[in-house]
């Protein structure tokens, strides 16, 4: 993956040098919130799901990393020496790079390591912009749908194996309105809702 992201054979060589390889299993949680920042990941395979929770249990879905791809949030956390903000879990079997902190500003030297951190801040911006639209200006279930269609697509499969307790966590609200609304989507055949699962039709 790092081959096909970077050509510039110095960097190649201060990557293969300096980063670690680390694998973690799905549903693990490879950062949490308060957590110092010691290093900033760079998936390889699989998908991390990115949350911001709030001090009294509370999470909110903002986006998700595939492989290629890094966490603007780490990177900002390493830039101004802060803890996480955010929560990263494994939606499933992930393998990912981990790069030092020195190693972040350091490699700023080399042009395709600049682009691909600047192209990282502008991605995940307009995630995050996504995202606050969605919770200002959409009703709650074009918000669900949107949920489910990002968790669908990084589980690669239509049927989503979650509970209506942790769809109601992640999006922040009651989980009787998330029962209501996924029956209310059935209903119009947008989704088949199963035990502890839900397929897009």
């Amino acid at each position: 993956m790092i081959a096909k992201l970077f050509t510039d054979t110095r960097l190649l060589t201060e990557i293969k040098t300096h980063a670690r390889l680390k694998f973690i299993k799905a549903g693990a949680v490879l950062m949490a919130p308060g957590d110092k920042i010691v290093f900033v990941p760079i998936v390889q395979t699989g998908v991390l799901r990115i949350i911001r929770q709030e001090p009294d249990g509370k999470e909110v879905f903002l986006y998700h990393l595939y492989p290629g791809q890094t966490c603007a949030m780490a990177i900002n956390c390493c830039q101004t020496n802060s803890h996480s903000m955010v929560k990263a879990i494994a939606e499933d079997d992930t393998e990912l790079l981990q790069i030092p902190v020195a190693a972040v500003d350091d490699w700023f030297k080399y042009s395709e390591w600049k682009t691909f951190i600047n192209s990282t801040y502008g991605s995940r911006f307009a995630e995050l912009l996504e995202v606050i639209d969605l919770i200002s200006f959409s009703n709650m279930d074009k918000q669900l749908l949107h949920y489910l269609k990002e968790r669908a697509r990084a589980a690669n499969n239509q049927t989503i194996s979650i509970t209506h307790q942790q769809i109601a966590d992640e999006l922040h609200t009651h989980r009787e309105a998330i029962s209501r609304l996924l029956r209310t989507m059935e209903e119009k055949k947008i989704v088949k809702l199963g035990r502890n699962s839900i397929r897009l039709v």
